[in-house]
Order: structure tokens, then C-alpha cells, then sequence
């Protein structure tokens, strides 16, 4: 899967799951239905306006004098050119016809440009192909535009958005249709949309840039008061943006794209979901498709056998066939955890409580729900209140909280501190809810309803580099236990940031060294920080090679400000942010989780294995089987004895078969299955089938009770991923 790094789970975050219904198919498998009698009116409404300006836009550039330039590629190498006419494509054509045509897109000195237009002066170039992750997302955003064009002509309907899906593969466009229109987008349509999709390929369709002033976009798109909402907000009055035009269809669009429609080989709609517009409940219901494409068929079989796959992995199945949670309409978007489960998410919290205890972090507990003057003074009231649960205690507006962190800076707060306490590691599991849309709720991996290892560490300036590498060790101890491998990226200071650019500078600094030091190859994100500090994002990739997000390692410089927080420094010492000499200096505040959301990492975790959960982890670690009635009182015995060892031990005295039973076992996924017999009686011993063992799977292997016991303790504490007994 390497070519493809396809993510797959939960592809909308404002999604409802319609009901499905089998693709009509007409003779000769072509679809039922295609586009509309007559193409929507509006379609040729853009194209007059767009041939007009197009044209005098070519005029433009007709008369820009065409100077010598120089491009430098990217192995320092230049080629000579001429500004406003040699182009991406001109240059790639020269070195070779196979790499012109892998080119999805072109980088004209670190911007995104498209391959056909040309060179306005002398500049560095790189050429980027599929393989590169902002290509993809070029190329998936050009197959947006294919959609979309399909869309148009088969519903008439109205497009709002369609962009490359952020973190997996593939795209998406929201539509409406014309008020009073009931017609939805159903599955049955999915075979016409695709041919229209790939007649759209066929025809080459080049993708056609034309810069456009507010009052012509307004002018063209007059008929989509989606469009006109989009303008009217992100296009400044007196200024202009972009749109590009592909075959009949014409998008506000700024860009860039791939040079022409067959660049994509291999195009399928994929399902279809409501969402509502700029993902307010508020506002319209919307139509939504999604698609994915490739450059070649081959990437796409690949694909597709890809999504089998996690479909079977779906956490959503495995919960239910494992009974380990559930949700109920009369309480959305919090998990019910049945006591399979719970034992999973106990185990898990026990975890990196262990690791708190070797690490010096105090765990502690605050309180569910708070005034909102605590969010007021965080900042979280002004800029999160919409995704936080109000309710009136006395006629005060309270809330519940949403994190953690205020209530561990009241914590840190409550006494004078002295810089012989710092760095101070406040823990906590406490109960976290945040009002997510109901639309965006999905299995474990968004709830409102949930938990994380949080954790804040307030420390000395001085101290940051040592706090960062102890959490990035802190990291890979965890998901080392795990198999996952992860990726860093710094993200640097964003243009809106709060507190001084030295400051800024410094801790930037501390962070690189500390992953310098780490040894782990990271990239930086720049631009990409909080406005609060810089962070280390963190994605981890699971068994599918899907990336996940869950671990955040963030410095804050606001919050200290925002509640006054300070320690006692030694006498007159400068203080670090300010320069001048104080006895009190205000702390650094890390914010750090490694789990983040347990709900999530059950539900990661879940998928990761398959179900297959390792022995440690596991809520069905061993079935006791007797092979006839007589040996029931043995079987129960031995199961008691497990269970007192400390581990989920079960005894199956149903009237099915050994191998009907042994069976069952399999398919629920324990570890290990003993089979007692009046031999294993006789000499206190088990007959032990272990899951991850092929070869004990026939006929087991016999071990006296106390060794299997003390086997079992081993492996619970080496965390292994396989579960094996020794020879």
C-alpha cells in the first residue's frame, strides 16, 4: 500500500449515513440514467462570461513583453526561458517525455502553480508527480472538479464546496438542488455519475485559470446563492480571485490544478451522505458525494481491496461482535461500555498511569462543570462556547469543561510556587464534553462524551528542552508497545500569534534541539503553530498504514498570562520573557497527551488488531473447556484459579461439542483455550490451544497449571504483541 498511503475511516466530519439502495444497471451494464434532458441554463450563462474575460485576458498576457529568464530546478541545474510564455510543462517536456507525463503539478519558488501557465520571471522549479503528498492533493481537488461537472449535469443542481478530503484519499462536493426539489442523491445514481465522469476524462478536458474581479464573480455566479455567500465573505470589495474552467463546468476555484482531464486514469464515486452548509445545522441541507482517483487502474484495484479490508476492520462491527459498547438515542455521542469494553478501557488508563508513576507526574481531579468566567479568562467562552455544553446553576452560566487545562492552572495558582517545585506534571482522566454536531458524530472516533491521559506540565523556560525530550520518549515508550510508528513535524509561529517574536524564537529553538537529540527524522510544518506556542504534531500510522492524530505536544505562553501564574525565582534573577529582574517569573505551560481521546485510541487500537487483541490488552484472554460433564467441576476450578491469578478467564459449560465450543472460542477471539479432560485432572494440568500459534491449534500442548499460570504473568507483563508459550 505503500503508493497509495489511503486513509479510510469516517471520511466526513458533518456526515449522516442515508440508506443504501443497489446501482440501477441498464442493458450491456451501461448506467440507467445519465445528465439531464438540457443542460442547466446556468451553465451557459458562466460560459458567456468567461469566454469574454478569458479572451481579453489572453490579450493581456498577449502584451506582456517576453523577457530571457532562468529557472533552477531542484538539483541546482537551469534552464533558459521566456517570462509569460515558457511554462512547468515546457521545461519538463525538455528533460524527458516520461517525467512530463507522471507532472501533476508544478512548485514555482515554494508556491503551487499550475504546469500550463507561464513563468511571469526568473525562478526556482519543482516538479512533483503522484508520489508526493501535495500533488495528491492537487490531483484529488482536479477530480473534485469532475465530480462536479458530473454532478451539474446529472442533478441540475447547484454546487457548494469540493475540496481533496484533508487526512485520506479522495474528495467530495456539497450540492444543493432548487428549493422545492425533493431529489436526493442515492446510490443507484452513482454508475451515471461515473460515466459522465469518465466521458469528462476522455475529452481531455483542459483545466482553463481566469482571474476575475468581485463584481464579475458575483455577476457569473448570480444563480448559486452558495457561491455568491462564498464571494461576498472571502473576496474583498476592489480585489479579484480565481476560477477554472474544465469542459462545461466553471468553479470559484484559486487552484492550481492538473493540466487537463486524462491525467486521471481511474475515477469511482464511492458513497454519498447529507451535510448542511458551512456545517451549521442552522443553515441548508446538502447533498454530498464522494470519490476517489488515481493515475492508473492498478492504484485503484489496490485501493478498493484496501477498503475491504477496512471495512472488515470497521470498529464499529468489531464493537458490536464483540459486545463492547454500544450508543442509544437518549444519550448521542457518549459511548456505552459493557463490561468487555470497560475491562479494555481500564486497561489502557492503568497503562499510562504506570508510566505517570515512573515518570514523576502527579495524577489529579477537577471538578465536571465550572462558571464561565473560567472559560472567559482562558479565552475558550469567545472562541469555543459553540462546542460546549451551558446550562444555569443559581442563575449563573456554567458550562461543562471541554479540557483540562484551566482548571490545572487554578490548581498551580492556588499557592505561591517556588522554582525548586518546577517543572510540576498535573494528570488528569478526568471526564471531558464537547458539543460536537450531531452529523459529525462516528463510532469511537468522535463522541461528545469522553476522556484523555492529559496532562500539563508548568516548568522554567530553562527546562522546556528536557520536558520536550522526556515526552517524546514518553511517546515512543507507548506506541512502541503498540507497533505503531509515528512522524513529527514542528509547526512554527503562525502569522496572527500572541506574545514576542524573541520569546517565539527561543522555544522554537528548544524544540528543535530536543528533536535534534531525539533522533527520529521530523520535517517542520512552518506557519502551522498555535497562535498560543509552537507545537510537535504528532500522526501515528496503524497496521493499514492509515495516519491518525492522537498525541499532542504543545508549549503555551498565553495561558500563564491569562491566570497570573508565577513562581518564586532566586532573588533579582531577570526574568526569562521580559528581561528584567524579578522575584517572581511566570512558568511555560506543556500541554501533553500520548493517548489523547481513549474513545479514539480503543477505537484505532480496535481496527489496528482487528480484534485480535494481544494478551495484555485483551477482555476474552482465556476459555476453559471440558471435554464431557464430568469434568465440569475441574474446568470451574481451574477458571477460578485464573481468575485469581488476575486475568479474564471464562469456562464454556454449554451442552455443544468440544470442537463446537472450541470454535465459539476462536471466533470470540481469546488468546488462549484450555481443554480439560480426567488426564489434565488427574495431573492438574491444561491442554492449551493459543491463538497466535498455528501449530497448538491441532492438538495443543499439555502444561501443569501453576507453569501455564506463571507463563501467563510473563507474557502479561512483556506487553508482546504475540501471544506464544515456551517450549
Amino acid at each position: 500500500m505503500s503508493e497509495i498511503e489511503a486513509q479510510v475511516a469516517n471520511l466526513s466530519l458533518k456526515e449522516t449515513k442515508p440508506k443504501e439502495a443497489k446501482p440501477k444497471k441498464a442493458k450491456g451494464g451501461e448506467a440507467a440514467t445519465s445528465s439531464l434532458a438540457e443542460p442547466p441554463a446556468f451553465i451557459e450563462h458562466r460560459n458567456r462570461i468567461f469566454d469574454e474575460l478569458f479572451q481579453k485576458q489572453k490579450e493581456e498576457i498577449a502584451q506582456k513583453p517576453r523577457e530571457k529568464i532562468a529557472i533552477t530546478l531542484a538539483d541546482g541545474s537551469e534552464r533558459e526561458g521566456l517570462s509569460w510564455e515558457t511554462t512547468p510543462m515546457d521545461i519538463a517536456k525538455s528533460i524527458s517525455m516520461s517525467l512530463a507525463k507522471a507532472l501533476v503539478i508544478a512548485k514555482v519558488d515554494g508556491v503551487l502553480w499550475d504546469t500550463l501557465r507561464p513563468f511571469e520571471a526568473s525562478a526556482k522549479l519543482e516538479l512533483l508527480d503522484f508520489e508526493n503528498e501535495e500533488a495528491k492533493k492537487v490531483f484529488w481537488h482536479s477530480s473534485a472538479h469532475v465530480l462536479g461537472e458530473a454532478c451539474e449535469l446529472h442533478y441540475g443542481c447547484h454546487l457548494c464546496h469540493g475540496p481533496p478530503l484533508k487526512d485520506e484519499a479522495g474528495f467530495f462536493y456539497d450540492f444543493g438542488t432548487e428549493e422545492g426539489s425533493d431529489r436526493k442523491a442515492l446510490p443507484s445514481d452513482f454508475a451515471s455519475l461515473e460515466s459522465l465522469a469518465n466521458k469528462a476524462i476522455k475529452e481531455k478536458q483542459p483545466f482553463e485559470r481566469l482571474e476575475m474581479t468581485k463584481e464579475d464573480l458575483l455577476r457569473m455566479f448570480e444563480y448559486n446563492k452558495y457561491k455568491v455567500h462564498m464571494i461576498n465573505e472571502h473576496v474583498p470589495d476592489g480585489t479579484s480571485t480565481t476560477v477554472y474552467r474544465c469542459g462545461p463546468l466553471i468553479d470559484l476555484c484559486r487552484g492550481p490544478h492538473v493540466p487537463n482531464t486524462s491525467s486521471i486514469n481511474s475515477f469511482a464515486v464511492l458513497k454519498n451522505s447529507a451535510s448542511y452548509f458551512l456545517g451549521d445545522a442552522s443553515n441548508d441541507s446538502l447533498q454530498r458525494i464522494y470519490g476517489v482517483s488515481f493515475p492508473d487502474k492498478k492504484q485503484m484495484t489496490q485501493y478498493k481491496k484496501f477498503l475491504e479490508e477496512a471495512s472488515k476492520r470497521d470498529h464499529r462491527k468489531i464493537g458490536v461482535q464483540q459486545e463492547l459498547f454500544f450508543f442509544h438515542d437518549l444519550s448521542p455521542g457518549s459511548a456505552f461500555f459493557l463490561p468487555h469494553g470497560t475491562r479494555i478501557y481500564n486497561t489502557l488508563v492503568n497503562f499510562i498511569r504506570a508510566k505517570y508513576w515512573q515518570r514523576g507526574f502527579e495524577e489529579v481531579m477537577t471538578p465536571n462543570m465550572f462558571n464561565v468566567k473560567l472559560w472567559e479568562q482562558s479565552g475558550h467562552l469567545q472562541n469555543y462556547e459553540e462546542n460546549m455544553f451551558g446550562l444555569s446553576v443559581d442563575k449563573e452560566k456554567f458550562a461543562l469543561k471541554p479540557m483540562n487545562c484551566p482548571g490545572h492552572c487554578l490548581m498551580f495558582g492556588q499557592r505561591d510556587r517556588s522554582y525548586r517545585e518546577l517543572p510540576i506534571r498535573f494528570a488528569d482522566f478526568g471526564v471531558l464534553h464537547r458539543n460536537e454536531a450531531s452529523g459529525a458524530l462516528s463510532g469511537l472516533t468522535r463522541v461528545r462524551r469522553f476522556q484523555q491521559d492529559d496532562a500539563h506540565i508548568f516548568c522554567r523556560q530553562d527546562q522546556v528542552g528536557e520536558e520536550i525530550k522526556g515526552a517524546l520518549d514518553f511517546l515512543q515508550d507507548v506506541y512502541g508497545v503498540f507497533g505503531f510508528t509515528f512522524e513529527l513535524k514542528l509547526s512554527t509561529r503562525p502569522d496572527k500569534f500572541l506574545g514576542e517574536v524573541s520569546v517565539w524564537d527561543r522555544a522554537e529553538a528548544q524544540l528543535e534541539q530536543a528533536l535534534n537529540e531525539f533522533g527520529t527524522k521530523w520535517e517542520f510544518n512552518r506557519g502551522d503553530g498555535a497562535f498560543y506556542g509552537p507545537k510537535i504534531d504528532i500522526t501515528i500510522r496503524d497496521a493499514l498504514n492509515r495516519a491518525h492524530q492522537c498525541a499532542t505536544i504543545q508549549l503555551d505562553f498565553q495561558l500563564p498570562q491569562r491566570f497570573k501564574l508565577q513562581y518564586r525565582a532566586p532573588t533579582s534573577t531577570n526574568d526569562e520573557q521580559t528581561g528584567v529582574a524579578s522575584d517572581f517569573q511566570q512558568p511555560v505551560i506543556i500541554h501533553r497527551a500520548i493517548l489523547g481521546s481513549v474513545e479514539r485510541m480503543i477505537a484505532i487500537l480496535m481496527e489496528n488488531f482487528a480484534g485480535k487483541w494481544p494478551f495484555w490488552l485483551s477482555p476474552r484472554q482465556i476459555m476453559v473447556i471440558p471435554i464431557d460433564k464430568d469434568i465440569y467441576d475441574y474446568a470451574a476450578q481451574v477458571q477460578n484459579s485464573l481468575h485469581e491469578a488476575g486475568f479474564y478467564a471464562d469456562v464454556d459449560l454449554s451442552g455443544d461439542k468440544r470442537d463446537k465450543k472450541i470454535r465459539n472460542a476462536e471466533i470470540a477471539q481469546y488468546n488462549f483455550i484450555c481443554v480439560v479432560g480426567a488426564e489434565e485432572r488427574e495431573e492438574v494440568s491444561v491442554n492449551v490451544r493459543c491463538r497466535d500459534d498455528v501449530e497448538s491449534k491441532a492438538r495443543g500442548k499439555t502444561v501443569p497449571l501453576p507453569s501455564f499460570i506463571s507463563q501467563l504473568h510473563s507474557i502479561k507483563d512483556s506487553k508482546t504483541m504475540v501471544s506464544r508459550l515456551l517450549n
